[in-house]
């Protein structure tokens, strides 16, 4: 039997090691440490890559210390990739996906950049539907994602990842905030609302001052992944766990009995 990597129908939330560098040998170090922090997968930031060095080979190169464990793959406008069209940035997924990866992250603002990333302009949500079956037909799984990056009630958490079901998403991926324990804690709620609601896995995380809880126990209400980091470079998400600690939280946690 031939082993494809993926990052559906799995039996428990993936810890998933995200790779923020513009440099081929740091993506590469990063990679083959975080295999001994025990990650289950891998994220690689394209915007944070250097442009110069994005050649097939290096690519490749990096992919190949992720030892065949699933690719997650950004590709996001900021950074490097600033100036850069959306039909430039999709095209660098399907460069992505031929050196090797997994998952693509399709903004959920595809074609008409829009503030909290879900554009509901009719011809970007076609275009993204078709970008997104190109996607599924060489191979690929799609995330799409929507940074709305402030607190957010259930309801519009809700129809946000309904949207992104609804255009041929795998996944669905958004990122709001909570600034009070309140907030926090009603995240935590809406983890286990999105468990209940949605036909697709999720991944629902939060920044701001109070997202840690969110961060480290969400994939055990729901989410289909941990994002983590290896240790906390000057280009690491900040808020993301150690791919290291929640290895050990995972190890001891039953998903199958209560």
């Amino acid at each position: 039997m031939i082993y494809k990597p993926t990052f559906l129908h799995q039996n428990r939330p993936l810890n998933t090691c995200m790779i923020q560098t513009d440099r081929a040998d740091i993506a590469r170090n990063l990679s083959r440490d975080a295999a001994f922090d025990g990650c289950d997968a891998y994220g690689f930031q394209m915007e944070c890559f250097d442009k110069n060095s994005r050649t097939e080979d290096v690519i490749r190169g990096i992919f190949s210390f992720m030892d065949g464990k699933p690719i997650y793959v950004t590709n996001y406008r900021y950074q490097q990739n600033a100036g850069m069209t959306d039909d430039e940035l999709s095209e660098g997924l399907f460069f992505l996906r031929r050196c090797g990866a997994t998952l693509l992250d399709v903004m959920g603002d595809y074609y008409c950049p829009t503030p909290g990333e879900l554009t509901m302009d009719p011809d970007a949500i076609a275009k993204q539907k078709d970008l997104i079956a190109r996607i599924h037909d060489a191979g690929g799984e799609v995330l799409m994602s929507s940074h709305v990056l402030k607190y957010t009630p259930a309801e519009e958490v809700l129809r946000i990842a309904k949207e992104h079901e609804a255009r041929g998403a795998d996944i669905a991926k958004i990122v709001t905030a909570a600034n009070t324990e309140e907030e926090e804690l009603e995240n935590l709620r809406i983890t286990t609302l999105l468990r209940r609601e949605l036909n697709i896995p999720f991944l629902f995380l939060s920044g701001g001052s109070h997202c840690q809880l969110h961060r480290t126990i969400g994939p055990m209400l729901g989410c289909c992944m941990w994002l983590t980091v290896h240790e906390q470079t000057n280009t690491a998400t900040k808020s993301q766990p150690s791919t290291r600690a929640i290895r050990a939280i995972a190890d001891n946690f039953s998903y199958t009995h209560p």
